[in-house]
């Protein structure tokens, strides 16, 4: 059990406990928040599903894109090597980004954290079952999504505080899938990195807070033979929404990554106060929007580079680590492995296209609070309880 699901067990787990048994009261997937459990209990084999990738917006699209785009295998024998064909050419995705929560980098820090969690089993749920709406104003939701057989969490704050959640809801459920998180597979990234300067962590305050990047550095270096990693991590509250183009955050995206960056180096210089100076040189990108913003990023950091105080704490290149590429191979490893890889030529049953989804604020709910932008207004976005099961608010 990890660090996150051993802290979640002893404060008790009303999330898990609740989602479960509004799970088993509904097991036909006909409610919201749950799936049919017989879609899979009737399969013996689900290598002909699709993939289902979830992120709380657009961002999770750099992790599609880097899904789709992979070449680091040869799809014949599975072995490491581009072979001019991607990875995941016969595969399909279905893609769902939960745009009417984002972000979910600010939950924590509005003492949400048990209602972050829930938001991200009822993605995972989304993704196991059929239903949805066809469209915002539809009369009535339909039932003919497929189901997947894997899951990729593409939301850094999702891994954080959900992965671990998502993994033991699976088992409980018995479903026979498996959960790939961008954090873990970012951290193997550092692996091929040089080994030389610090580590810095550009993130949501979420992802900050929930320490999982440090940790899991440390962890993976270790398990390495590598030694420790000097990690400094900086949270951003806004940037995600301002890539976004939310109007909530309308900051310009170059003076946001600005401070952002600027942010990180100051902190990254206060934890080396008084000790040996060593220069940021790897940027583990720790949001799956900020790779969308690489070139005002790394533009930033050459900015300040030109301040004589701060240029000692900036390599004169930085290696950035986008966990989106490492992703694609965990889940080509883990596919493969599981011999869950699609057939080639194999036109899946349920329709051989990708699918996306987004949420939006339910317009049949006139009474539901909503701010000039259309989305979700902020007090209640971030003041909802868990356990309102039978409330389907986006």
């Amino acid at each position: 059990m990890s660090f996150f699901a051993a802290a979640f067990a002893q404060a008790g787990d009303a999330v898990l406990e609740g989602l479960t048994a509004h799970v088993a009261e509904h097991p036909d997937g006909g409610a919201a928040f749950s799936f049919p459990r017989a879609a899979y209990a009737k399969r013996a084999d689900l290598a002909g599903l699709p993939i289902g990738v979830f992120d709380s917006g657009i961002g999770g699209l750099t992790v599609l894109e880097a899904l789709l785009k992979a070449d680091v295998f040869h799809n014949d024998n599975l072995q490491p090597g581009a072979d001019g064909r991607p990875d995941f050419v016969e595969e399909r995705f279905i893609y769902l980004g939960d745009q009417a929560n984002m972000p979910y980098g600010n939950y924590p820090s509005s003492g949400r954290t048990d209602y972050l969690r829930e938001l991200i089993l009822k993605d995972a749920l989304f993704l196991l079952g059929n239903r949805y709406w066809p469209k915002a104003d539809a009369p009535q939701p339909s039932f003919d999504k497929p189901p997947v057989k894997a899951l990729v969490i593409a939301c850094n704050t999702a891994t954080a505080y959900g992965l671990e959640d998502v993994r033991a809801a699976a088992k409980e459920w018995g479903v026979p899938v498996f959960v790939v998180g961008v954090v873990e597979a970012g951290a193997r990234g550092l692996l091929q990195a040089p080994e030389d300067g610090a580590v810095g962590v550009l993130a949501t305050v979420g992802t900050c807070s929930s320490e999982v990047y440090p940790k899991t550095i440390q962890r993976t270096l270790g398990l390495a033979g590598r030694g420790i990693a000097r990690v400094t991590q900086f949270g951003s509250a806004r940037l995600a929404g301002v890539i976004e183009g939310d109007p909530a955050f309308d900051t310009e995206l170059k003076v946001q990554v600005a401070g952002d960056v600027r942010g990180l180096v100051e902190a990254h210089r206060a934890a080396r106060s008084g000790g040996q100076v060593v220069p940021l040189k790897k940027v583990m990108l720790g949001c799956t929007h900020f790779p969308l913003a690489i070139g005002e990023i790394d533009a930033a950091f050459g900015k300040l580079r030109e301040d004589p105080d701060l240029a000692p704490f900036i390599a004169a290149t930085r290696d950035y680590i986008n966990p989106a590429e490492w992703t694609a191979r965990e889940l080509f490893r883990e596919l493969a492995r599981a011999r869950q890889r699609r057939p080639a030529g194999n036109a899946a049953a349920t329709g051989d296209r990708h699918r996306f989804f987004m949420s939006v604020p339910n317009p049949a709910d006139k009474a539901l609070p909503l701010a000039e932008s259309g989305g979700l207004e902020p007090s209640y976005k971030y003041g909802r309880e868990v356990g309102r099961l039978g409330v389907e608010d986006t």
